[in-house]
């Protein structure tokens, strides 16, 4: 199973246009695989490989909410 953090960054690597970027989501598959990860680290914890994927992913995530924001913004300044 791909994870969110494999999948944002192979969509970063083919480049994108800003609507693009705005749009990304990840697949349901990683989406439900990232809930997984953190149902889990509530309820039992992780193996510190399971770990690291979920603090990449959080990472990814947190880059990809910046990114989108940016990208929103220059849309805006284009329509304006």
């Amino acid at each position: 199973m791909i994870s969110a953090y494999q999948e944002a960054i192979e969509f970063l690597a083919r480049g994108m246009t800003a609507q693009e970027l705005v749009a990304f989501q990840p697949s349901a598959d990683a989406s439900a695989r990232l809930e997984w990860l953190i149902q889990k680290e509530k309820s039992e914890g992780l193996l510190p490989e399971e770990h690291e994927e979920l603090e990449r992913s959080m990472e990814v995530e947190r880059v990809l909410s910046l990114a989108k924001a940016r990208a929103r913004a220059r849309l805006a300044h284009r329509a304006a």
